[in-house]
């Protein structure tokens, strides 16, 4: 009997571990071969723009170069203008990127541009002079062990570009 309980905690145990390290993914035992994936913010869409709140989807896209799956449980972000921080979030978007593959995201993004009035209206004054963006943040990978991504991206956008004739 004493011989039965010790083999079945022993199965019961190695199943465990075998869970977590199938629900961990690859990247957590073989930390030598595991490649950040690339993160891109693509595209920008404006939901609501009212005068006390903005409302707006940022689309990623995260590219996978590592042999096995990647998961991905969250991103935490800051979006700057000109060194003014415009929004910072986070999101638990939570989804699977295949192996030597690509995905597609969206994050909301929730804004008060009324603080920063006369930054940003002083900024419009020239339309065809280009304003400093800059995105920051982490995404989290994996489910137990997982690990956490930086990304940073910088870019110029004019403003001139986005008023219709």
């Amino acid at each position: 009997m004493f011989y039965q309980a010790k083999m079945i905690k022993i199965i019961s145990l190695l199943m465990f571990f075998g869970l977590v390290s199938g629900l961990a993914g690859c990247s957590t035992w073989i930390p030598g071969d595991f490649k950040d994936p690339d993160v891109r913010l693509i595209k920008v869409d404006v939901v609501r723009a009212k005068l006390m709140e903005q409302k707006f989807v940022l689309r990623f896209r995260i590219d996978n170069p590592n042999a096995c799956s990647l998961s991905v449980r969250g991103l935490d972000y800051s979006l700057y203008l000109n060194d003014m921080k415009l929004a910072d979030g986070e999101s638990n978007v939570s989804f699977t990127v295949p192996a030597n593959g690509h995905y597609v995201f969206k994050v909301p993004l929730r804004t008060n541009l009324w603080r920063h009035m006369k930054p940003i209206v002083k900024l419009l004054e020239s339309p065809d002079q280009p304003i400093r963006y800059r995105l920051q943040g982490e995404v989290k990978t994996g489910f137990l062990f997982g690990r956490s991504v930086h990304l940073s991206r910088n870019g110029e956008i004019i403003p001139g570009d986005f008023i219709p004739e």
